[in-house]
């Protein structure tokens, strides 16, 4: 049991390693591109990412919830939403001191405050996820003695209805919940998934190879008339192209089978031999939040750096160095922080951030 247990959280952190270097590179991708006013080669990469790189993040975030989704309200509420909302104000803050001297410039002191404010209830910047998450949370705990199915099919058609209404928290909960909950609620049939697929390495590249082949067709081959009419336009600025798979329905069936393919995906890693690729992604992955939080900054500076001054000439190798910033930065800050003894506060939650004194669980976010 201990070895099942111990494979599947394998898995699992190295799926999240690879979820989160596709969220820092379409962040890094898009913001060089949207300064050079040109793409370069890593956007199709990105393009070819949108389909499961949300849907993929969210149905990992489920997966470990029936473990902990009957605990008391108290601990409940202090793991899945106090904890997310501290760093959420936290790095909301961090972030705003950075980018509230441009504000003040074209909207005075008060313009600045106003959008601060504001932030609280419409999610700032690359913290949407951090927001979003303890919404699921309280969400599927209030649903949990619903019937699965039902569910399910609610959230599927909500990801499929033109739901726009400008406020994030909304139009992201209805595109995205049912990724999680499929996370939750079919958590086991997941798991049988990536032990079989381990079983059968050879069975498995094949049944990916099809999928990337059918995935990059929907991606790269724009969607005919009247579908392309149906398209959101949240999917082309999140590095969409216009293809079939950002078509409603399509685009659901495309974010399960993306995200499937990357828990398969990283199920076959986690038995190669090439432990330079296993040990980083599982660090990254075990450490996410950690990235997530804070590749805003090291992102922010390189691209500043390479566009400005001009010595990678090449757009799409500016994106990749930038990708690197915002996947190393983090972890140059988080060994820092482990050698120094100073800023733990970052990543780790204080004593005093907790409601629940009797189970303090002062430490980074596990699987579960």
């Amino acid at each position: 049991m201990e070895t099942v247990e111990k494979m599947r959280v394998d898995w699992v952190d190295v799926a999240k390693g690879i979820c989160i270097i596709f969220v820092v590179m379409m962040h890094s991708v898009l913001g060089v591109e949207n300064e050079a006013g040109s793409q370069g080669w890593m956007h199709p990469v990105v393009a070819f990412a949108q389909p499961f790189r949300m849907p993929d993040f969210f149905l990992i975030s489920g997966l470990f919830l029936s473990v902990v989704i009957n605990r008391s309200w108290t601990r409940y509420i202090d793991r899945k939403v106090v904890h997310f909302a501290y760093f959420y104000v936290l790095w909301l803050t961090i972030q705003f001191m950075f980018k509230a001297p441009g504000i003040v410039a074209e909207s005075g002191v008060s313009g600045a405050l106003s959008a601060y404010l504001l932030a609280f209830v419409q999610p700032f910047g690359t913290l949407w996820f951090i927001y979003l998450l303890p919404v699921f949370f309280v969400v599927t705990r209030l649903l949990k003695g619903a019937n699965v199915w039902l569910v399910f099919a609610a959230a599927g058609l909500l990801e499929t209805l033109p739901i726009h209404t400008g406020w994030l928290v909304i139009d992201e909960f209805c595109s995205r919940y049912v990724y999680f909950f499929a996370g939750y609620a079919f958590a086991p049939s997941i798991f049988r998934l990536a032990e079989q697929l381990r079983s059968r390495p050879v069975v498995a590249a094949g049944i990916l190879g099809v999928w990337a082949i059918i995935n990059g067709w929907l991606v790269f081959n724009s969607a005919t008339a009247p579908f392309s009419a149906w398209i959101p336009e949240e999917s082309y600025t999140s590095g969409g192209l216009g293809g079939w798979a950002n078509v409603p329905v399509i685009s659901l069936i495309s974010g399960f089978a993306g995200a499937l393919a990357i828990v398969s995906s990283s199920a076959l890693i986690t038995v190669l031999p090439w432990r330079w690729i296993t040990r980083p992604l599982r660090w990254l992955g075990a450490h996410s939040i950690v990235v997530y939080l804070a590749f805003f900054l090291p992102m922010a500076v390189a691209r500043s750096i390479l566009l400005n001054t001009g010595i990678v000439p090449d757009i799409g190798t500016i994106s990749l160095l930038t990708v690197m910033s915002g996947v190393i930065g983090p972890v140059i800050l988080y060994g820092l922080i482990q050698l120094t003894g100073y800023g733990h506060f970052l990543f780790k939650r204080p004593a005093w951030a907790h409601i629940d004194r009797a189970h303090n669980e002062n430490a980074l976010p596990s699987n579960a």
